[in-house]
């Protein structure tokens, strides 16, 4: 059963802007279209530009419980799906002596046993969920593979159980850092948003939502700054996110403007790597 979560794009818009999300109106609509047609949200761009964030915003804007299936390689069947509880069903073995192997097995591969993993948690759900499947470009092929079957019906068979499908369909959120070229296959089935790094403007109305006490001066500067550390080539540019975790130190720091020895002192918060530190350096001609 499908239960639309908002009536408008607007009423996107307002709801995620609640939760501190702030998104333009490609985001809302996107949200909105995936929500209304029931289709899966494919989100892809740089690390750090709120995909993520976004999928957890739609689940607080929505009161949808978050179920999140975190991709890396060598994810199998029974970490996304289900695996039943050897153990358990060990002990369950060795306690019943006497029985025949049928009565047992009647037992052992029954629900007390089963072990459910997010995307299966998500189709038996009681209620509304978000299912996050997060970087699904880090998955092999067969765990692609998986998520086509269980995205087309969302339904999933247990052999031992049978057919489990979907009493409320969730709204499903893909994440992809491009890592890896997803399937066309995948990608059908999926409603389209592509993430980059947001415009000034919108940064700066980020930085008022989730930094309040910060100066206007003061986020316009470290919003150009930011801009500028981005356009370095550097190997992992600072995100959105760490944008925000700038803004606090510099009002912790007690600075009121971007001199070069603030900059030089706090870069780690931005910057995550010695090499793109250096060419910060390098580039912005900062002390030491």
């Amino acid at each position: 059963m499908a239960v639309a979560l908002f009536a408008s794009v607007d009423e996107v818009s307002a709801r995620l802007a609640e939760t501190g999300y702030l998104a333009s109106g490609e985001v809302a609509t996107a949200v909105f279209l995936a929500d209304r047609l029931g289709k899966p949200l494919l989100i892809e761009g740089p690390a750090g530009v709120g995909k993520t964030e976004l999928a957890k915003a739609v689940s607080a804007a929505s009161a949808a419980e978050l179920i999140r299936l975190q991709c890396y390689e060598g994810i199998d069947e029974a970490r996304a799906l289900y695996e039943w509880n050897h153990a358990k069903q060990l002990l369950r073995i060795t306690a019943g002596r006497g029985e025949s192997w049928e009565q047992a097995r009647a037992d052992v591969f029954g629900e007390e046993f089963l072990l459910p993993r997010p995307l299966l948690s998500a189709i038996r759900s009681e209620h509304q969920t978000v299912l996050l499947i997060d970087e699904t470009d880090k998955a092999d092929l067969e765990v692609e593979g998986l998520l086509l079957e269980v995205l087309s019906d969302f339904q999933v068979t247990v052999p031992e159980l049978g057919t489990i499908s979907a009493r409320h369909v969730p709204f499903v959120v893909l994440t992809s850092n491009g890592t890896r070229e997803l399937s066309e296959a995948l990608r059908r089935r999926c409603l389209f948003l592509h993430l980059d790094f947001p415009d000034e403007e919108l940064e700066r109305r980020i930085l008022r939502s989730r930094v309040p006490a910060l100066e206007e001066s003061l986020a316009a500067a470290v919003v150009e700054m930011i801009n500028a550390l981005r356009g370095m080539g550097l190997r992992k540019p600072p995100s959105v996110s760490e944008t925000v975790d700038w803004a606090r130190t510099l009002l912790e720091l007690g600075a009121r403007t971007l001199d070069e020895s603030v900059v030089a002192d706090s870069m780690g918060v931005l910057l995550k790597h010695r090499t793109d530190i250096e060419i910060a350096h390098e580039k912005l001609q900062l002390p030491g």
